[in-house]
């Protein structure tokens, strides 16, 4: 036999190896493992992934295991999740794909490409981030997950939202890309260079896109208010005067509704190609972490952290329910979501830490309110 064909050969059954290998539990077991990650809140999104993630792998597996047409299978599933920034879009697709299926997922700031032939990443190297996180193995990559992080942020000039920093960046990192991403997110053979490198020179392979599920995920700043703004033109009467007074321009932490982001219309007036939003198959809204849901995050999660971090230096940490609700409130306020929990708390311990790391022998630390006010108390 060829080496080459020999090295094809033992790549090949590797791969079924690893497919056939692949977990591949209930929906319900995967919504249970998310729980136990520390994963909190947004049960509807949970739901609707942990279906896609079990359909993907079930997939891949008749078609590379069990040898069934992929023609005589549903296509792969594309899934755009929009809502408030520290509402956990990104955390949970981390969590269900990369530590519980372990499939490869390449998490990919959009932000950062342009139109073929421009400053900045060629689209097609989002793929090559992926082929980083397989291993260097194409085939392993063409099984894998891609997220889209910021995608609303490729909104093209048309985009008529009202947000922060609006109208200052370059129009040349918006509707090209869509224009790149809509072969990719369709079934597609892609040539993916090797390496991130801007050289047409660069070693590369073809990989084909059938198999690899892409979520985008965003914020949507102003997307509400566009939404909002159609839905009034449209209305009439009572209907009018709801459309009116349920929009709020400045609040970040807003819901969407699924009439909302179900209407393609509404993306195409946001600065979005309709053809591009049609490649998802689910567009899953994400709703702010209420009070309950950041103080259990907190909890068993950020203090959970912060409490091993103090013990391995020989340091007792507890925090008071009082503390959390401060704490909580805080990241309401602010609208920061998750995001905002650790800050307030790793800014309150700092000097702490600071003078007593690898200094002191140990001892208990206590974080209380006092006037108002996060203060440490060393014992």
């Amino acid at each position: 036999m060829e080496p080459n064909r020999k090295v094809r050969k033992q790549g090949l059954e590797h791969f079924i190896k690893f497919v056939r290998e692949l977990p591949c539990p209930s929906p319900q077991a995967m919504f249970q493992a998310l729980h136990e990650l520390g994963y909190r809140g947004q049960e509807h999104a949970r739901r609707a992934l942990c279906l896609m993630a079990y359909r993907h792998v079930k997939r891949i597996k008749r078609i590379y295991v069990d040898g069934i047409d992929r023609a005589e299978l549903p296509r792969k599933q594309n899934f755009l999740f929009v809502g408030p920034t520290g509402s956990g879009k990104t955390f949970l697709v981390e969590s269900l794909f990369g530590k519980i299926l372990k499939l490869p997922t390449a998490l990919v700031d959009i932000t950062t490409y342009s139109e073929t032939g421009y400053v900045g990443q060629d689209p097609s190297t989002i793929l090559t981030r992926l082929l980083h996180t397989a291993d260097e193995n194409p085939m392993l990559a063409s099984i894998g997950i891609v997220c889209l992080d910021e995608f609303d942020k490729i909104a093209s000039g048309q985009n008529n939202a009202i947000f922060a920093g609006a109208g200052t960046t370059k129009d040349v990192t918006g509707m090209g890309v869509q224009r790149e991403l809509l072969k990719m997110l369709e079934a597609s053979e892609v040539v993916v260079p090797l390496d991130l490198t801007h050289s047409s020179y660069a070693d590369h392979v073809v990989m084909s896109t059938a198999d690899i599920a892409f979520i985008a995920a965003g914020a949507f700043s102003g997307f509400q208010q566009i939404a909002h703004r159609r839905a009034m033109r449209d209305s009439i009467g009572f209907g009018r005067e709801q459309a009116t007074s349920a929009s709020d321009p400045d609040a970040i932490a807003v819901d969407f509704t699924a009439d909302q982001v179900e209407n393609v219309a509404n993306f195409q007036a946001y600065g979005f190609l309709p053809e591009l939003v049609a490649r998802f198959t689910r567009v899953v809204p994400f709703k702010a972490l209420d009070a309950d849901t950041l103080k259990d995050i907190l909890r068993s999660d950020v203090i959970s952290r912060m409490a091993r971090e103090f013990k391995l230096e020989g340091f007792e940490l507890t925090v008071t329910d009082t503390v959390l609700d401060h704490i909580v409130g805080d990241a309401l306020k602010r609208e920061t979501g998750a995001r905002g929990l650790a800050s307030t708390l790793t800014r309150s311990l700092e000097d702490v830490a600071f003078g007593s790391f690898g200094v002191e022998s140990g001892g208990e630390v206590r974080v209380v309110m006092r006037d108002d006010d996060i203060a440490v108390e060393i014992d």
